[in-house]
């Protein structure tokens, strides 16, 4: 994990100002067999390696919640996010996520030199962090919950109910605590459902999200 800055994920956090990364050293683990989440006996989350195979969402660069993540604006970092397919079809239909929803977040590093390129950023091939948000309405009280995976290949650590993330998620969230005001190919779509949440509506009504 990398303190100091949140992602689209409001639990993730960024490069320190030294410039640490994470180093992926675990063991592969057992995967999950499909999109659906699954756990292993002690409540980690299994790792869903397929996830690039399913629906990409939305890609952001140095996004953060935090106006002190300005100081660290010298560590870019690309933020990719991916859907289960079964839960992207279903929120087509109605505009909001099914049970059983698992959005990804990839993290990788900025690079801005490399082959031709003269301006602008790239994406490193190196995964920084990995993030899940799930919704198992069976599982856990809140029907959502974070997992933090220190590798692709190694089982997700159950981020505390009590984690900041949570009551973000929940005042700032577009659409059943997801930030789908980030994902565009959504937004349009829980506009014309009219399942964008009150709190979301009250708080950028005016910024024309809601419109």
């Amino acid at each position: 994990m990398f303190p100091g800055r949140l992602h689209l994920f409001a639990c993730l956090g960024l490069l320190t100002a030294a410039g640490l990364t994470v180093k992926f050293t675990h063991p592969p683990q057992v995967a999950m067999a499909a999109s659906a989440p699954a756990y292993a006996q002690n409540g980690d989350m299994l790792p869903p390696v397929n996830y690039r195979e399913w629906i990409y969402l939305s890609s952001g660069i140095d996004m953060s919640y935090s106006p002190k993540a300005a100081a660290n604006s010298d560590h870019s970092m690309f933020d990719n996010v991916f859907v289960n397919p079964d839960a992207y079809r279903s929120f087509l239909s109605t505009g909001a996520w099914p049970d059983k929803t698992v959005i990804v977040l990839e993290v990788r590093g900025a690079r801005s030199k490399g082959s031709i390129n003269q301006r602008g950023h790239f994406q490193d091939t190196a995964i920084m962090d990995i993030e899940v948000h799930v919704k198992d309405e069976s599982r856990f009280p809140s029907k959502w919950a974070f997992f933090s995976f220190d590798s692709p290949s190694a089982n997700g650590t159950l981020i505390p109910q009590g984690a900041p993330c949570y009551s973000c998620h929940a005042a700032h969230g577009a659409v059943d605590t997801t930030f789908v005001q980030f994902y565009p190919t959504l937004l349009p779509i829980a506009q014309a459902r009219q399942t964008l949440s009150t709190e979301f509506l009250k708080e950028n009504g005016e910024q024309g999200f809601g419109k």
